[in-house]
């Protein structure tokens, strides 16, 4: 028989303190997924999920609902509209299905890239998790084999994180590194006689236009902080700082939009 919550008990508080509190989902390893599309992208990767809490009363569940809970082997609890409409976050929507899903925190320096010639998107310390998860959406759409965040930036199991990937989070790895020595000693340990990476700086200083570069080879692409730039230790590790040439009363594009563009030249270069 399926669990049934029907009040703020201590389960319900804990999965609450997961939508806002970081030391608490870091600590519990655990978090909240939210959305049909990233839930859907999460089972469809085996992402490792605890519990499905879904909408008790309120009328009929829709087909992708009772679907999803047909098929997943992870524990079923009940909520009354009421309160997963409070994990839900959202005034307008009560959601039918959340998930409680694990967190995974691979390890760079034991992945190995799958091509000859990678992507690898680095974010150097994001502070917005809408921002994080906007560019790895972007990564994946346009065909990156992994994101890296370094630094103490922004976590990729916020909530605004995940729903702004639309569930891309679950479907390309990311990892979190220290500093740029971390990327350093994997570059050159990934280093292959037939595969160079080149680590690519993107900043409106840059000296050259991205069209001009050669992105058909290995590219760790590095963005900067939203408000600062680069780090002084990622400019000096770059290989090539490159820029976006724009038009406008603008000095420069937004960290994920200049991220996108860069990775739609590299699309674009690569055919």
């Amino acid at each position: 028989m399926n669990k049934k919550v029907t009040s703020r008990n201590a389960a319900f508080q804990q999965w609450q303190s997961y939508l806002t509190n970081r030391s608490k989902r870091t600590k519990a390893g655990r978090f909240l997924i939210q959305g049909v599309r990233p839930i859907t992208l999460a089972t469809e990767h085996d992402w490792p999920i605890e519990a499905m809490l879904y909408r008790d009363g309120g009328g009929a569940l829709s087909t992708w609902a009772r679907d999803l809970l047909d098929r997943s082997r992870a524990e079923q609890i009940a909520l009354s509209p009421e309160l997963i409409a409070e994990l839900g976050e959202k005034s307008d929507v009560v959601p039918e299905v959340i998930a409680v899903a694990k967190a995974r925190t691979p390890e760079l320096r034991a992945w190995r890239p799958v091509g000859t010639a990678p992507v690898i998107v680095v974010f150097d310390r994001p502070a917005s998790p809408g921002n994080l998860g906007t560019l790895i959406r972007s990564a994946n759409a346009f065909g990156a084999e992994a994101v890296v965040v370094a630094g103490h930036g922004a976590d990729q199991f916020d909530p605004q994180s995940v729903r702004a990937s639309t569930g891309s989070v679950f479907a390309i790895p990311v990892f979190r590194i220290a500093d740029v020595g971390e990327m350093v000693a994997f570059r050159d340990q990934a280093r292959r006689p037939s595969t160079d990476l080149t680590i690519v700086g993107t900043d409106e200083d840059g000296t050259a236009a991205i069209f001009d570069h050669d992105f058909t080879g290995g590219t760790v692409l590095v963005v900067g902080n939203e408000t600062r730039g680069m780090s002084v230790a990622w400019r000096e590790a770059c290989d090539v700082v490159v820029q976006i040439p724009i038009g406008g009363a603008a000095s420069s594009l937004g960290a994920p939009s200049a991220g996108a563009v860069c990775l739609y030249e590299i699309a674009r270069q690569r055919g």
